[in-house]
């Protein structure tokens, strides 16, 4: 087990001035260790070597407080370049120049910390211990005005982990021969070329005699010597199919046996790398099992290898089976990253479970397209939702209730409302020991999935350590975006916990309908009661003498119809698969950019619907509305497809004279579609109707040449939410 030398660091007050906007580097530590020791004169033997010895460690965990900026403070200070006024100090004042200072603020009871590991052995132990007083001898850390004082201890490797788990700030650690932040750190010759920078600057001003003058020049003394060190270098990652073991074709291993797939593959990964590194074999136990080598559990997980299934998600239809593996090495990962793929790659294993038994083959893939589905390199996201349940501690499980006593031990809503407090209080935590900082500013937990196609919890738990009482789905809003990809939990390594996140489109308001609505669900009157309500709440926010913009009323200021081209304006829409009402922005109905005067009327629009509950739509009844959020990357509305069906009447914006009602509704379809922009399709009526008053109409499927993007809203009604058209596989799936 490795040895640490670790050496906190704390300021007078919550103020620090060093340069550079990111955390201090190893090597300014390193600069106010040997500006410490060397305050009562020159460095002794023994100290100069225990320094030297710290130079051949490898690069130290650089633990942080929060650094804010603060207010910046402009001061004009005497140049030095009193020659330009031919030396006369009474002068000094012409050659002031402005130095700004601007201290980044922390909280002064946390303290900076700086990790060396080093190998167990009595020199190594003797040195470490010898540095231990040397820190007690710093007294500056940054600038001349940030006083410090330092203390250090010698710990076994688990108890800096524990340490490093509890620590209330950012930590970073050193990737070697990785692309992230670089940080000066000492190496091997530091202390040397810190000792000839020293004697240079005595020795910078040179006084040469030219005739009878005699000039000063000044030698610039030379740099200290420090290796720039990358830290917190993004992980390695490695895409995996898993495919048939006599064919390319995928196999789909069923969600709820997560555990079991990952497990498989792990332990297949494990033995290959035993066979070929016996030496590791700690290291192989440590960082991709888990565990120690006596078989006892590890503590802190920031390096071990991690093994993320990837469900099929990213259509509000398919199905959420396993085909694909990523495997993840940390940067600071012991285990190379290319002994690593060579692990995984061609591990054989079998899915005894299905009928007939299916064998499998874990193969490299090329394909990487499914990998935004988890938000893998792709900008963050503020809200998440699980795929595969969250494993919470025991403490927060939920009260087992026998079968057969159902109905005497039912739990009441206090009970119920008490364990889900608990859950989100424990998934806190868990945010907290998966390294992730957002705050969760929102937590909703509860057991069933939150697509049609997921699986409750209970699903999880047969042939795993964890009973279905630990389970919980939960989505959860964070206040800053977060990366992916995002396992939470006990069973994070495992498989479980998984989360995708949610996109919340620009352009889409949606309201889930709770409740109210009664069997005459016209789509023309909700979108119409809809629409009034967007106009009434805008008009109570712009005040009650303000003229309503065309962009809310869909008419232009003289009463007449606004025309699309020039006056944009909104849509509202009522979805019947979704049992949602959406208000969508022309910007998206055109497939193009919103404008600035569009996008100033659409945040007006969001201020307006913030808190909008219910809506009174007539003979449709009395709505209780939620505001739910409108992710585009699995919305059937957003989908991409050549087969789209209408599922609210189309309504043709001319009748075309002489010909009959299915030639002129194929025609009209025709015209609107390459008026938006979409190449014309092949029209299959499947009910077409005149209507006094209203004219032709109906529903309708369209076949495209190539693949379209959605949303699809045509015709003379399609701001009232007529013609809406979802992808057909959507509706086969209903």
């Amino acid at each position: 087990m490795s040895r640490v030398l670790l050496i906190s660091v704390r300021l007078h007050d919550g103020r620090y001035h060093g340069s550079g906007d990111g955390p201090p580097a190893p090597a300014r530590f390193f600069q106010a260790l040997v500006g410490g020791a060397g305050l009562g004169g020159p460095l002794r033997a023994d100290v100069y070597a225990a320094l030297e010895w710290l130079e051949e460690l490898d690069p130290p965990i650089v633990a942080t407080p929060r650094l804010i900026e603060g207010q910046s403070l402009r001061n004009f200070v005497p140049n030095n370049d009193l020659d330009a006024v031919g030396g006369d100090q009474r002068r000094t004042g012409e050659i002031r120049t402005p130095k700004v200072f601007k201290p980044r603020l922390f909280d002064a009871e946390v303290p900076w910390l700086f990790a060396w590991r080093f190998s167990r052995s009595e020199i190594n132990e003797r040195q470490a211990h010898r540095l231990c007083s040397l820190s007690e001898q710093v007294y500056q850390f940054g600038r001349g005005i940030d006083l410090a004082w330092a203390w250090a201890e010698v710990l076994d490797s688990p108890e800096l982990d524990e340490r490093l788990a509890a620590y209330a700030g950012v930590i970073y650690r050193p990737s070697i021969g990785g692309e992230g932040r670089k940080l000066a750190c000492p190496q091997v010759g530091s202390l040397r070329s810190l000792s000839n920078r020293h004697d240079a600057y005595g020795r910078r001003f040179e006084a040469v005699r030219q005739g009878r003058a005699v000039k000063q020049l000044f030698s610039q003394p030379t740099k200290p010597r420090f290796a720039q060190v990358a830290y917190d270098s993004p992980p390695v990652q490695h895409l995996y199919d898993l495919r048939e073991p006599t064919s390319e074709s995928l196999v789909a291993w069923p969600l709820s046996r997560v555990v079991r797939l990952v497990e498989a593959v792990r332990d297949g990964a494990v033995a290959r790398l035993r066979n070929a590194l016996p030496e590791r074999h700690a290291d192989i136990e440590r960082f991709l099992v888990g565990r120690k080598a006596d078989g006892s559990d590890e503590g802190p997980t920031a390096l071990r290898v991690r093994i993320v299934p990837l469900p099929s998600i990213g259509f509000h239809h398919v199905d959420r089976e396993i085909r694909r593996l990523l495997v993840e090495v940390p940067s600071g990962c012991p285990l190379p990253a290319d002994d690593v793929r060579w692990a995984f790659s061609g591990v054989e294993l079998t899915d005894g479970d299905a009928d007939p038994p299916t064998g499998v083959v874990v193969t490299p893939a090329t394909d990487e397209s499914m990998l935004k589905h988890y938000g893998v390199r792709e900008a963050a996201a503020r809200i998440w939702r699980t795929v595969t349940p969250i494993a919470l501690p025991e403490p927060a499980m939920r009260r087992r209730i026998e079968p057969t006593h159902k109905s005497l031990e039912a739990k009441g809503g206090d009970e119920r409302a008490a364990e889900q407090h608990s859950a989100a209080e424990a998934i806190v935590q868990a945010l907290r020991h998966a390294g992730i900082r957002s705050t969760a500013e929102s937590i909703r937990v509860q057991r069933e999935p939150f697509e049609s196609k997921g699986e409750r919890v209970e699903a999880f738990a047969p042939g795993t350590r964890f009973s279905k009482e630990r389970l919980w789905h939960a989505k959860i809003t964070f206040r800053s975006p977060v990366a992916g990809p995002l396992l939470l939990g006990c069973g994070r390594f495992l498989g479980l916990g998984l989360m995708s996140p949610i996109r919340h489109c620009e352009g889409i308001v949606a309201f889930a309908i709770i409740d109210g609505l009664t069997t005459s669900n016209d789509p023309t009157s909700l979108t119409c009661a809809l629409r009034r309500a967007v106009m009434a709440r805008v008009q109570a926010t712009l005040g009650r003498g303000a003229r309503l913009p065309p962009y809310f009323t869909g008419h232009e200021h003289d009463g007449s119809v606004a025309r699309s081209e020039q006056s944009p304006h909104l849509a509202c829409v009522f979805d019947p698969l979704g049992h949602r009402l959406l208000v969508i922005a022309p910007h998206l109905l055109d497939h193009r950019p919103p404008a600035a005067s569009e996008a100033d009327h659409w945040r007006t629009l969001e201020e307006s619907l913030a808190d909008l509950s219910t809506l009174r739509a007539g003979p449709n009844g009395v709505l209780a509305l939620q505001r739910v959020a409108f992710g585009s990357d699995s919305d059937p509305l957003f989908g991409t497809a050549r087969n789209w069906e209408s599922v609210t009447p189309y309504q043709v914006t001319r009748h075309a004279k002489g010909v009959g009602p299915t030639t002129a509704f194929a025609t009209d379809m025709a015209i609107e579609c390459q008026r938006r922009g979409l190449p014309i399709p092949h029209v299959t009526p499947i009910e077409i109707r005149g209507e006094r008053g209203v004219g032709l109409i109906g529903q309708v499927a369209l076949r495209f040449t190539v693949a379209v993007n959605g949303p699809l809203l045509l015709g003379r009604n399609r701001h009232l939410g007529g013609g809406l058209f979802v992808p057909a596989t959507a509706l086969e799936n209903e």
